[in-house]
């Protein structure tokens, strides 16, 4: 469980290593990233920043190329943030979305197994002897 100051930290670090992706940083691999989270440590020595690509074949080099600048991030971070220490980038690749995208066709096919077996009925359609009156 992150503290709320934990919170803003992530969320600071996330909006600034963006910004300077886009403005700051002149390797052009390296701006194809999109951050999607940052993850600090409690001690603030190291945070884990999470990014995806819109080309997931070109995500190892935009990893390296990541890499290559993470000591120039570190340090135009230090100058952006207010912060007594700037914590080491390690940057990882960010599965979470294509997760998400194989448990929706997953939960799909099972809704379409569902609706294509004949031999359960519905039991909505409960069926009543008429009385004969």
């Amino acid at each position: 469980m992150t503290s709320f100051r934990m919170q803003r930290i992530n969320k600071q670090m996330q909006r600034e290593i963006s910004l300077l992706l886009e403005l700051r940083v002149k390797n052009e691999t390296a701006k194809l990233a999109v951050i999607t989270e940052v993850d600090c440590s409690r001690d603030l020595e190291n945070a884990r920043v999470y990014f995806t690509t819109v080309d997931p074949s070109i995500r190892d080099d935009v990893k390296k190329s990541l890499d290559t600048v993470a000591g120039a991030l570190r340090t135009m971070l230090g100058r952006q943030l207010g912060l007594r220490q700037i914590p080491a980038l390690s940057f990882h690749v960010d599965t979470s979305e294509e997760y998400g995208r194989v448990m929706d066709r997953l939960l799909d096919s099972l809704k379409a197994d569902d609706r294509d077996d004949p031999d359960e009925t519905d039991d909505d359609e409960e069926e009543y002897p008429e009385s004969g009156e």
